[in-house]
């Protein structure tokens, strides 16, 4: 019998879930077994659960969880260095050579555990089954826009929460701006995070300049990128990834105010954003990398979680056809993500 463990989110701020309860009566009616874990913070309560028959369990209890339980989170666990026994789905932000996600491995292959991760979860064609894109893109453009309008007004970006819709938070951003008009680029427009961005800047009324592929398949430079006051990095950072803004943007001319780097790879060698190291949190949510005229960067990495009713709806509701395929783990999305994982756990020396 096939179980899946839903774990609480130990990461601060985080308030989505992947599965919904209807997606758990779901799987029990498919004839897969589903624990799901307290918590204090999950936008959907416990309650829910329990009133479809999943089995109800104390927080953070999946590292007593039986075996052969598949462990099911959305963002990364406490990095405590404990060997991972379990099977565990989750997003592991471990395969561009970021160092968490080195010593994450090492706990795998430490444990002899597995790491199915979701941003390797793709189709026959490559293509990713599940994303929170769509909401990363919306909430990392309100973000950038509301760091805009106090960069404007020569006050520190204000910190962020939650919002109760997407209709709450691009009132908010329409409000701050105050009808200010700046000119925005995205790059990766015709994915799922650049169709957020963009939709979010032309609901409040911004003209943006939309590029992909085709744009960039020259390789750079892209000097039209220091030519808008906000750009908007939609595209997930790769070998052979081009430079979008390089190191010495500081001492260019420019009217680039403003960089949302949603894709938020800032660790990884591939990032094309060189002026930043670091991710930026809800508190504190931009970087100031240059003064005189100033450049910040947002770089939050759980933007969807502003947002975290409207994102595990849109979240649950892909990934759940998939989640009925349990069974057969080792055959279709779920083996195509088990080969990623055999390939990078093969380079881990530690």
């Amino acid at each position: 019998m096939t179980h899946l463990w839903v774990r609480a989110e130990s990461r601060e701020n985080e308030e989505r879930v992947g599965v919904l309860p209807e997606g758990v009566a779901a799987l029990l009616a498919a004839g897969i077994d589903v624990t799901v874990e307290e918590s204090a913070t999950r936008v959907v309560p416990s309650a829910g659960y329990a009133a479809v028959g999943a089995e109800i369990a104390p927080e953070g209890s999946w590292v007593d969880a039986p075996e052969d339980a598949i462990i099911f989170g959305l963002k990364e666990l406490p990095d405590n260095g404990t060997p991972l026994r379990h099977r565990h789905i989750m997003f592991g932000h471990a395969y561009k050579g970021q160092p968490a996600g080195q010593r994450l491995l090492a706990r795998f292959k430490a444990g002899g555990g597995t790491l199915y991760d979701l941003e390797y979860l793709e189709n026959e064609k490559g293509r990713r089954v599940a994303a929170f894109g769509y909401w990363a893109g919306y909430a990392g453009a309100a973000v950038s826009l509301l760091a805009f309008a106090a960069q404007q007004a020569g006050s520190p970006c204000p910190p962020v929460s939650t919002w109760a819709s997407s209709k709450d938070m691009r009132n908010d951003v329409q409000s701050a701006l105050n009808g200010a008009k700046p000119t925005a680029l995205v790059i990766g427009a015709l994915g799922r995070v650049g169709t957020g961005a963009s939709d979010l800047c032309e609901a409040v009324g911004l003209t943006v300049t939309k590029w992909d592929m085709a744009e960039t398949a020259h390789g750079g430079p892209f000097p039209e990128v220091l030519d808008h006051t906000l750009f908007f990095n939609c595209i997930l950072a790769r070998p052979g990834t081009p430079v979008f803004v390089p190191a010495d943007t500081c001492d260019r001319p420019r009217q680039l105010r403003v960089i949302g780097d949603i894709a938020c790879d800032p660790d990884s060698d591939f990032s094309p954003i060189k002026v930043y190291d670091h991710v930026t949190t809800w508190d504190a949510p931009v970087t100031r990398v240059c003064n005189a005229p100033p450049l910040d960067v947002m770089a939050i990495d759980n933007l969807p979680s502003l947002m975290p009713r409207e994102s595990s709806e849109d979240f649950a509701a892909q990934l759940l056809p998939h989640l009925k395929t349990l069974g057969d783990i080792n055959e279709g999305v779920w083996g195509r993500a088990r080969t990623y994982f055999d390939t990078h756990i093969q380079k881990v020396t530690a």
